[in-house]
């Protein structure tokens, strides 16, 4: 049978590249932000993905896949791991992989979960969780762009402890309105009481439809899709909510 022809930018994707960590960073007790200089890496948008394929001596190789943090930085590469319990590969890259050492990386992948600073329409953030992730590099692409587009974040985590990337959330971004939602416990005197994302969080910080913002949702599967059913049930275009999901996957 013949095969298909790999378009040249595309092969250069699909193959792996040697990826070698520069830095790591804390982003809360379970999660950490790995640094790699990637040489070769053809650049990303905001919204992206990529493989991580680690190989043992004895030959053994698994993969997983995670998403983009940073913005666009030459060589460089940010992926946030959140650490998974009983997890294969989170665990290794959050606690023992060290400055110096060496992985492979594939990518970017991933055409419809992107935000690209041309567009001018509302934004709209739902993130549950690490799912905040691949939202954060939009919210850089932004910053670093200039960009005045209005962007609107809500971002529902389990705990104060639990949220990501707190010092650069605080940097004063006009344009981006902050929404914090705790499921398990708030802070102290927090003008709402925990609980799941509702309809009318979304409707209090999220845009109305009658402005045609596209929502970003990522966050577990349940997650998003509650969110993707509250948003159409508020009025907001099924084609201008786009999701980006996660489930078990082994860690």
């Amino acid at each position: 049978m013949a095969r298909a022809a790999v378009p040249g930018r595309l092969g250069a994707r699909l193959r792996w590249k040697t990826a070698r960590l520069a830095d790591r960073r804390p982003e809360s007790s379970a999660a950490h932000t790995l640094v790699f200089d990637v040489p070769g890496w053809p650049g990303h948008l905001a919204g992206q993905h990529v493989d991580v394929r680690l190989t043992a001596e004895d030959g053994y190789s698994t993969q997983r896949s995670y998403s983009l943090a940073s913005a666009p930085d030459g060589e460089r590469v940010e992926l946030t791991v959140q650490r998974v319990t009983d997890g294969e590969v989170s665990p290794y890259l959050t606690d023992e992989l060290a400055v110096g050492d060496l992985t492979e990386l594939r990518g970017p992948v991933g055409g419809w979960f992107v935000w690209r600073p041309e567009q001018k329409e509302p934004v709209l953030l739902v993130a549950g969780g690490s799912g905040l992730v691949p939202l954060m590099a939009m919210i850089r692409v932004r910053r670093a762009a200039g960009s005045r587009t209005p962007f609107r974040l809500v971002y529902s985590v389990r705990t104060p402890e639990d949220r990501l990337y707190v010092p650069d959330l605080r940097l004063d971004d006009p344009g981006l309105d902050k929404t914090y939602l705790y499921t398990r416990s708030a802070p102290p005197q927090w003008p709402r009481p925990a609980g799941r994302l509702t309809a009318a969080d979304l409707s209090r910080a999220g845009w109305p439809p009658e402005f045609e913002p596209t929502c970003y949702v990522c966050g577990p599967t349940g997650f998003v899709e509650t969110a993707a059913d509250l948003l159409v049930a508020l009025g907001h275009a099924p084609d201008r909510i786009r999701t980006e999901r996660f489930g078990p996957s082994g860690g």
